[in-house]
């Protein structure tokens, strides 16, 4: 899955996680002069007028990439490039007046595209970013109308745990205008975080409140990133110390160069951070007392309207209503379960669906010690079953991704928010690998017979494909390589679950269980979303709705209602992505017969990069056309 999918800007400096909490995190810059629009010419001596639509096109996309990076320092980091140890101590802007900002360069990005290209005259390639732009403008404003309805912090993803994050997983410190690059970035913190207070309480004041359930997230998420020295009194360094230290000791200067710059980044973490951080548990502390138990987003000022805008842009379809989509989901619901009635025949278990959902999650043979032994077991279990994908994938696939990926559990200081399994795409350039992030902090959540399943959704040929294909994809814009749109990624993962029975990968039946258990998982997620925020239930009765009618555990089950409250939307974009990429397939199937290749469709789904479904149908109904039309002619 991918956390934190915040729809990009309209020149989409994108997201870089699949299920990953991560890159929304706020942070103090100096905005940068007002961008150039205007295209830059890649002919010399001034030869415009030699450039093709297309190449015009693309020229000006690339302007505006680098115009934004100037905004985004972090974006920068992300992407491993280093450009000046200036940017590289700042994080991006987090007022108010840079978001209005920020929107008014989109309105106008979105003006001078239709006022100055012309679609008709553009190249195939071209014309899908010039439609992806467009989306991606046109969703970025009118989600922007509903930016105050949005909570700052939740306890799956905010600034609180982004900036340890980000500093720890991919701040690299190689030299020592590296390190103080750090210590900026540490004392940029404070200042971020007095902003994001200070919004997040007035929204509290407007009814814009997470519901109280998420505070003791919040507070003890929180308090685990000022735990430890220099912050207490433990002797046990603090996640933010122990990286810092561990980084600047690797570094070739001496020793009292290291000792200086290990004792000022103690003395900011101590007079600036901590107390930063106090002040944000204070605030949460306040949250707390003054919020209720409603849960949907249909409690907030303009909840109806907001939510509906988040389907839209979680779903990439505009006029998909709630009720739709919750009908979807409960007839998805009652096909997957005949499917695992079939199942449970094959492995000759008597009794009804739910006695062996509870079989599932009771059988102690199904989930591996809770030690570390149990953890490393599954990690390496996990690797091997990763070669055996690899060795498959050639018949399935064309176009492999050159990316290395990599397998990590998640780290304590935030595994407690965290996702049972979430994707970090690399960095362009190679140099940080893709990482498929398992959580272990509870094993009972992992359980064995869901692993080969949420393996192939994260890593291959999931999100790992997904996302490291479209980074590598040369001559294309930066912002299409970058981008992440939920429907398309989160569709792509789950159907690449399904391939697993189709390339005789699974190890045994109960893991074709678990394939059909996340599917059916995300089938509830239909009902249980519309259920929680347009049709106004409980938490508790999308928790009893969930229990009933999946295998998950009760605290995988509540973990994951609670993950819906707060990111209203965004579970729908599995399962509607799912859907329609499956449609298209049978589409070609049908239309093409013994003629369909596997690896030719699949580089159509995704060499393109994420792309909204509506550009993703076009693009599959041309494919299936030109084949058809070459079949006719042998």
């Amino acid at each position: 899955m991918t956390l934190r999918i915040l729809l990009a800007s309209a020149s989409s400096l994108a997201l870089l996680a699949a299920c990953s909490p991560a890159n929304d995190e706020a942070r103090p810059a100096s905005a940068p002069a007002q961008e150039n629009v205007e295209p830059v010419s890649s002919t010399s001596n001034g030869a415009a007028d030699a450039q093709t639509e297309s190449e015009r096109l693309y020229a000006w996309f690339d302007t505006l990439f680098e115009a934004d990076l100037q905004y985004s320092p972090t974006t920068l980091t992300a992407l491993g490039r280093i450009d000046d140890l200036n940017a590289y101590g700042r994080w991006d802007p987090v007022t108010e007046e840079a978001a209005i900002a920020a929107n008014e360069r989109r309105i106008e990005r979105l003006d001078y595209l239709r006022s100055n290209f012309d679609e008709a005259e553009l190249n195939d390639d071209a014309r899908v970013s010039y439609l992806v732009f467009e989306y991606l403008a046109e969703t970025g404003i009118r989600q922007f109308s509903f930016r105050d309805q949005n909570y700052i912090f939740t306890q799956m993803f905010g600034p609180h745990t982004g900036f340890p994050t980000l500093l720890i997983s991919q701040h690299r410190v190689e030299t020592a205008g590296h390190a103080e690059a750090y210590i900026s970035r540490l004392e940029g913190i404070a200042p971020a975080l007095e902003s994001l207070i200070a919004q997040a309480d007035e929204r509290a004041e407007n009814g814009v409140i997470p519901p109280r359930f998420a505070f003791d997230y919040l507070i003890g998420n929180t308090q685990n990133i000022i735990t430890g020295a220099p912050f207490d009194d433990s002797g046990t360094p603090s996640p933010l110390l122990a990286d810092f230290t561990a980084k600047v000791d690797a570094l070739d200067i001496p020793d009292d160069q290291k000792e200086a710059l290990i004792e000022r980044a103690t003395v900011v973490m101590t007079n600036e951070v901590g107390p930063a951080y106090r002040d944000l548990i204070a605030m949460f502390e306040r949250h707390a007392e003054m919020t209720d138990d409603r849960d949907g987003a249909w409690k907030l000022p303009r909840g109806e309207e907001y939510y509906q805008s988040q389907l839209a842009s979680f779903t990439t379809i505009p006029d998909l209503s709630a009720q739709e989509i919750h009908d979807t989901g409960m007839a998805e619901i009652a096909r997957i379960h005949d499917e695992m009635r079939g199942v449970m025949d094959e492995v000759g278990y008597e009794g009804t669906l739910q006695e062996f959902f509870e079989f599932m999650r009771s059988d102690p043979q199904f989930y591996y010690p809770d030690t570390d032994e149990g953890r490393q077991r599954y990690i390496d279990e996990v690797n091997t079953f990763f070669d055996r994908v690899s060795a498959a994938v050639p018949d399935y696939f064309n176009t492999i991704p050159s990316g290395e990926m990599v397998v990590r559990e998640v780290e304590p200081f935030r595994a407690a928010g965290s996702p049972t399994a979430f994707y970090n795409t690399g960095s362009p350039d190679g140099a940080r690998p893709g990482i498929y992030y398992a959580n272990t902090s509870n094993m009972r959540n992992l359980a064995v017979y869901q692993m080969e399943t949420l393996a192939m959704h994260e890593g291959l040929p999931g999100h790992h494909f997904q996302l490291t294909l479209a980074l590598e994809r040369e001559n294309t814009p930066m912002f299409q390589r970058l981008l992440y749109l939920s429907a398309f990624g989160e569709g792509w993962a789950l159907y690449a679950e399904s391939l697993g029975n189709e390339m005789e990968l699974f190890s045994d039946p109960y893991q074709r269980f678990g394939q059909l258990a996340y599917e059916l998982w995300r089938a509830g997620r239909l009902v249980v979303d519309t259920g929680i925020h347009a049709l106004q239930w409980s938490r508790q009765d999308a928790i009893d709705f969930l229990l009933e009618n999946t295998s998950f555990t009760e605290e995988e089950v509540t973990r994951e209602v609670e993950r819906y409250i707060v990111w209203p939307g965004q579970a729908t974009s599995y399962k509607i992505g799912q859907i329609r990429i499956r449609q298209l397939r049978d589409y070609a199937q049908a239309e093409l017969g013994d003629a369909f290749d596997y690896g030719e469709f699949h580089d159509v789904v995704l060499t393109n990069g994420s792309i909204p479904l509506a550009v993703l149908t076009e693009l599959v109904n041309d494919y299936v056309a030109e084949r058809r039309e070459e079949l006719e002619q042998e």
